[in-house]
């Protein structure tokens, strides 16, 4: 039986689908507590049992890594797959439990260590974000595109002060070199706001491949750019699940430069910040 690679478009509708169906009901009150302190909830768990099924139904060679699943069954996916689906059935669940209206779902396909397709569904507002690689980025079927005109670091960022270390924060919050900040709370949506300029900075200290493989994509797709706070690019390849890493990221590549060199050139918070930054887990 030949192979039929998945189209982005069908994809997201796949996404779509499960998202409005299942987190568009009435919140849950179910709430567990993982190992590493982070909330999961029945839909997390339902989200990503109905993918599994869809996704494994339409396209039988390709196996899912979801962030539910355990340690053994993550390592069974990547001990085996050349591709495979990488799923964060639902980001912002502190957010979703908390009746705080920005939470998604994050799905990529990863192959020979590169991210080829990422969706990103955000039920509350109905935006769908998707990229194929080298075929740029869309919005509910709208091409993104990042201002690209250079401008100053005295913009809007989203910075997640939880996971810096406290000089690296302090320092932020006393002389920050942007103009406002926000802290939204859910990784998988912040890249897609990024990637639509409705902030053009970004810092986090500790993220998971399912909370950036498709956001990454779509941002580059677009026309941001990200690197790790030593300045290289975003692992997906030999990455997978082993670490946590930093992200720093900007609409727009010049903007990234600056945005990086003032972090840099505060070398004593940089490497306070390269010690601490995996000490705390993502939403």
């Amino acid at each position: 039986m030949s192979f039929s690679y998945p189209v982005v478009d069908e994809v997201a509708d796949i996404v779509r689908h499960v998202g409005r169906e299942t987190l568009t009901k009435e919140h849950t009150t179910s709430v567990q507590i993982k190992r590493d302190g982070s909330y999961v909830t029945k839909r997390d768990t339902d989200i990503q049992k109905k993918l599994v099924g869809v996704l494994q139904a339409q396209w039988t060679g390709i196996p899912l890594m979801g962030e539910e699943m355990t340690d053994a069954e993550q390592d069974e996916v990547l001990a085996k797959a050349e591709r495979f689906w990488c799923l964060d059935p639902l980001d912002g669940t502190t957010n979703y439990t908390s009746g705080l209206p920005f939470y998604g779902i994050s799905l990529a396909l990863i192959e020979e260590g590169l991210a080829k397709l990422g969706v990103v569904y955000d039920p509350v507002r109905d935006e769908c974000f998707t990229a194929a690689l080298g075929s740029g980025a869309r919005l509910n079927g709208t091409l993104l595109h990042t201002t690209q005109a250079a401008r100053s670091l005295h913009c809007i960022a989203c910075v997640d002060f939880k996971r810096l270390a406290r000089t690296l924060a302090e320092h932020l919050v006393a002389q920050p070199p942007y103009k406002s900040q926000r802290n939204l709370g859910a990784c998988v949506l912040e890249w897609c706001w990024l990637a639509t300029d409705r902030f053009q900075l970004y810092l986090h200290g500790g993220q998971k491949l399912w909370d950036y493989a498709a956001g990454n994509l779509i941002l580059r797709e677009a026309g941001g750019r990200a690197v790790t706070l030593d300045g290289t690019e975003i692992p997906i390849k030999d990455q997978y699940k082993s670490r946590k890493i930093s992200v720093v990221a900007a609409s727009n590549p010049a903007l990234l430069d600056d945005w990086l060199s003032w972090i840099h050139d505060r070398a004593d918070l940089y490497n306070l910040l390269i010690k601490t930054s995996s000490a705390k887990s993502s939403e």
